[in-house]
This record gives structure tokens, C-alpha cells and sequence, in this order.
């Protein structure tokens, strides 16, 4: 993210009463140095840590106790059990981490890591998009800052600011340049924490306001410190934690006019290098105007770009060749020769077997018919007519009997 084209070549200095001094300043080349909100959120998560101390459990927990295992042949397990009698807790399993007021496993040690190192040209890179990030008005307002009033951003004042000494002259400079609706949206935001931060010091919490920077301190920090939400900051110890609390870019920034003039000789320009800090370049942006819907519609770019294609390619089936012909002859073009070919194989064996058909047909019409041997078919009928009559006698017999059977 570049906000190149957003930058403006001059700041209107304002006084303690919001009204324009006539003189302008430069706006210094940190300003339109690239913001990488990936580099600010390493950093700030890196720097945080290192504001951590060390904790662990007592070396000696869960080990406070005279226990010694039972050993084999017992029908328990040969955990550690505590010594004695007369109470429910001797013979209870001690130490381990799967027994009631034992040792944790792996308890936490003193000696873990618990800083980072962070190289420093990373953390001027990631001040320096910070910087940046507060002359966005979208993103100081999209931070959740009441900048809807407030002239210009950044806010840019007279020196006078820094010779404030009460909180009552700050209070009046603030509702003067409408800044003020940000320190009522702290006020307003007060609540107590929700956890066991509450026990621990860190009852309270609230909303962020503005910062000020400023370049020499002859009364300001007292006058600021006693309104909740604003800080105060050295232009020479910018801090990112403060600049981009929670690793977010965009704080609204109020700079007295020296500290905004110091700006390019502590971070520098990409003409010549930084006077305070040995070594750095202001690091340069990927793209020097990020406006891409006017760049993509410049007519020396839309002169050697090509028309746009509109040609939609549609999904096409993938279909089986084995089953469909048409996918068959994409692939093998001298397949319809074959099945041609199979065809008038099919044809003249189809017509062979009609003509056999008929062959046999005549040759057994023109056969003459046997003559049945008169004796055999004289003997076959002879057993029928046999047949018969033992039948009818035997139910003749049947009926007899029955008849009989009625009688008595």
C-alpha cells in the first residue's frame, strides 16, 4: 500500500486557536513512504515481547509431601503413594501429574525465551510505515478516530503547544482544532476489563486517542498527561507501540512544527540519506502512483494493450469412445473403416445362413414320407385296448365292494 497519490506538497501550520499562521511546510518524504501493515504487526508483536517477565511454577510443587511406591504384588498401581496413617491422604498417589495435588507436567521454567531480536533496520522500516499510515485520513477514520472536524491530516501546529503547562490550556487546544470528540470517545469507552486482568492490576480499560509529537518538551507532557487516551512522544524516540498500538496503522497524530520539520533529517529522502541515523534509506515504494483505475484507463497504456477477449470457452463432456462413435473418430479416424468393414462381414453372414435355412427347407420337402409298419401299429393298439379293459375291471371290482360294504 502506497499512498502516493494522496500526498500533498504542502501543510498548513495552524496555531493554539485553530487559526492558519500563514506558514506551510513541506510534507517530508516519510510521508509517502510505502505502509506494509504485515511489517508493523511483525515488529510491534516482536517489540511487545519484550516488555514480558519471566514467570514459573515453585521447583519444589507437588513434590512437598513423604511418598514413596508400593511397589509389585499389591493390586495398585506403582505410582508414589504418601506414607502414614490415621488420615484419608496416606496411601493417595503423590508427584505424578495424574494425581490429586501432584506436580503438572512439564512445568514452565524461568530460562524459557522470552524476548526477541528484531534487526533495526526492520523497525525503522516498520516506524516509518506507521508515519505514513497517519497522514491517510481513511485510515486514521477507519482506526476509529473522530477526525470528522479536524482540519487537516495530519495536524500540523505551532510551537507555541509545547510551552503548555496545565491541563487546562491543553483541554482548550483540543476543543479549539475539534479534537476533542476523539478524547469524549475514550471517555465514553471506560469500562472495566472482563477477565482476571481485574485482579491484577489492569482493572480498567479504554479506548485509544490521539498522540502528540512533539520536538522539545518545556511543559507539554505535564499539560497532556492527566486527559485519558493521548500520549506524548519525543520526534527523536518515536516508539512504534504507541504510533501503531495493537499493530494497527492510522493513530491520529497531532506534530508541533519543529518536530514535523525534523522529519526528513531523522528518516531522510530517496535524494539523499538520513543526517541522524547512520545508514538508512527511506525505503521506496513498488508502485509510485497506486491510482490503478486512472492508470488502466491512461491512454498510453490502453495504446499498447490488447483488446479484450470476450471469447468464452465452454466445458465440454468428456465422453467414452469405446461407447460413443463421434469421440471414437476424434481419436481414431480409420475406426469407421473398421466398422464399415464389420458391417458387410455382418451383412454376408447374416445372408449365408438365410440361404442354409432355405437349402434345408427343400431338402426335407422333397424327402418321401416312411411307410409305418402295419404289425407294429396292429401290437401297439392291442396293448392299449388291454389297458383298458384290465382299467374297467378294476373299477368294476372297486364298485363291488363298495356295494357290499352298504349293505351290511
Amino acid at each position: 500500500m502506497a499512498f502516493t497519490a494522496l500526498a500533498r506538497p504542502l501543510i498548513t501550520v495552524y496555531d493554539e486557536k485553530n487559526e492558519k499562521t500563514g506558514q506551510t511546510v513541506s510534507l517530508p518524504a516519510v510521508f509517502r513512504a510505502p505502509i506494509r501493515p504485515d511489517v508493523v504487526n511483525f515488529v510491534h508483536q516482536n517489540m511487545s515481547k519484550n516488555a514480558r517477565q519471566p514467570y514459573c511454577v515453585s521447583r519444589l510443587a507437588g513434590h512437598q509431601t513423604s511418598a514413596e511406591s508400593w511397589g509389585t504384588g499389591r493390586a495398585v498401581a506403582r505410582i508414589p503413594r504418601v506414607r502414614g496413617g490415621g488420615t484419608h491422604r496416606s496411601g493417595q498417589g503423590a508427584f505424578g501429574n495424574m494425581c490429586r495435588g501432584g506436580r503438572r507436567f512439564a512445568p514452565t521454567k524461568q530460562w524459557r525465551r522470552w524476548h526477541r531480536k528484531i534487526s533495526v533496520n526492520m523497525k525503522r522500516y516498520a516506524v516509518c510505515s506507521a508515519v505514513a499510515a497517519t497522514g491517510v485520513p481513511g485510515l486514521v477514520m477507519s482506526k476509529g478516530h473522530m477526525i470528522q472536524e479536524t482540519n487537516e491530516v495530519p495536524l500540523v501546529v505551532s510551537d507555541k503547544v509545547q510551552e503548555f503547562t496545565t491541563t487546562k490550556q491543553a483541554v482548550s487546544f483540543l476543543r479549539q482544532t475539534n479534537s476533542w470528540p476523539d478524547i469524549q470517545k475514550v471517555y465514553k469507552s471506560q469500562r472495566t476489563r472482563a477477565g482476571k486482568g481485574k485482579l491484577r492490576n489492569r482493572r480498567r480499560v479504554q479506548r485509544k486517542g490521539p498522540i502528540v509529537v512533539f520536538a522539545k518538551d518545556q511543559g507539554l507532557s505535564l499539560a497532556f498527561r492527566n486527559i485519558p487516551g493521548i500520549d506524548t512522544i519525543n520526534v527523536e524516540a518515536l516508539n512504534l507501540l504507541k504510533l501503531a498500538p495493537g499493530g494497527h496503522v492510522g493513530r491520529f497524530t497531532i506534530w508541533t512544527e519543529s518536530a514535523f520539520k525534523k522529519l526528513d533529517s531523522l528518516y531522510g529522502t530517496w535524494r539523499a540519506p538520513s543526517t541522524l541515523k547512520k545508514g538508512f534509506n527511506l525505503p521506496s515504494t513498488k508502485m509510485a502512483n497506486t491510482d490503478l483505475a486512472a492508470l488502466l484507463k491512461a491512454p498510453e497504456i490502453l495504446r499498447v494493450c490488447r483488446r479484450p477477449n470476450k471469447v468464452v470457452a465452454k466445458r465440454q463432456s468428456k465422453r467414452n469412445p469405446l461407447r460413443n462413435v463421434h469421440a471414437m473418430l476424434r481419436l481414431n479416424p480409420y475406426a469407421a473403416v473398421v466398422k464399415q468393414a464389420a458391417l458387410g462381414e455382418e451383412k454376408k453372414a447374416t445372408e449365408l445362413k438365410a440361404a442354409r435355412a432355405d437349402k434345408a427347407k427343400k431338402a426335407a420337402a422333397s424327402r418321401k414320407p416312411k411307410k409305418v409298419d402295419e404289425e407294429v401299429q396292429k401290437r401297439k393298439q392291442a396293448r392299449q385296448e388291454a389297458g383298458k379293459k384290465k382299467l374297467e375291471a378294476v373299477k368294476a371290482k372297486i364298485a363291488a365292494s363298495k356295494a357290499k360294504k352298504g349293505k351290511k
